[in-house]
């Protein structure tokens, strides 16, 4: 079941700390253009400072020992946009990879990829693939960027390939669970979020991991994707701190430790 977080304010330090973390924290960075609206500035300085807030995101999670960062990069659904701000778009996610690689493997920070790679303009797709490559070898957090990515899309794919291989009599009906399905998703290397962050004031997931949300907490901020910060994150992480997550049991289970 999807659950919201209640997001207003709190006064904790700097340091949150709590009895349960999130492993799993994915971040939906909305509203670069309404930021840049409204202060008067063209949309793609927006998209500028709204890459600067997903590298403090990763440093964020990272100093908290998140173990799991998704960021919601680049949809299915942003091919639609005019195509001097997919360009745009396609460059900095390059300037990201290009700008942080070396950070990332002093950080023992891995990069992974959920969507459609090979959709992506040639340029961006080899320094993805680059980051990807020289962090393999990174276990204090992995870093997963969904760029191309729709979670109908996503489960589509992988009902294709479920029926294209019983289809071949390679796999039987019964053969088929949820574990199997996530196997060949693109999110299927993932654990489920524990945590979803969506900022610029809409409560909605917008195909996001809907098939991996089924238990996320959510939460939602008004603030821009651009003003992302410390403080922000604190208040997502108290927030999701106060929530008992049952799975379906009693509290008095919980209490019990069944």
């Amino acid at each position: 079941m999807l659950r919201t977080v209640d997001a207003a304010p709190s006064h904790y330090g700097p340091r949150h700390t709590m009895t349960e973390q999130p492993k799993h924290i994915a971040l939906i960075m909305d509203g670069n253009g309404r930021w840049a609206h409204a202060r008067g500035l063209p949309r793609r300085q927006g998209h500028e400072h709204g890459v600067e807030a997903a590298a403090r995101a990763v440093q964020a999670c990272a100093e908290r020992s998140v173990k799991h960062l998704t960021l919601f990069a680049f949809s299915h659904s942003n091919w639609k946009r005019p195509k001097d701000e997919v360009e745009l778009l396609m460059r900095l996610c390059m300037q990201f990879a290009d700008d942080h690689r070396q950070e990332w493997v002093r950080r023992s920070i891995r990069l992974e990829v959920i969507g459609a790679l090979d959709e992506l303009p040639r340029a961006t797709r080899l320094s993805i693939e680059r980051a990807i490559a020289e962090t393999r070898g990174g276990e204090r957090m992995v870093l997963t960027l969904a760029l191309g990515y729709a979670g109908r899309h996503d489960l589509v794919g992988a009902v294709r390939a479920i029926a294209a291989r019983a289809q071949a009599g390679l796999l039987l009906p019964e053969e088929i669970d949820e574990q199997r399905l996530r196997a060949f998703m693109t999110t299927g290397n993932m654990p489920d979020p524990d945590l979803v962050i969506r900022t610029g004031g809409e409560k909605r997931l917008s195909d996001f991991l809907l098939f991996e949300c089924a238990n996320a907490e959510l939460f939602f901020a008004d603030e821009m994707w651009p003003d992302f910060d410390d403080a922000l994150l604190e208040r997502a992480l108290a927030a999701f701190s106060r929530r008992q997550r049952r799975f379906g049991r009693t509290a008095e289970q919980l209490a019990q430790g069944a």
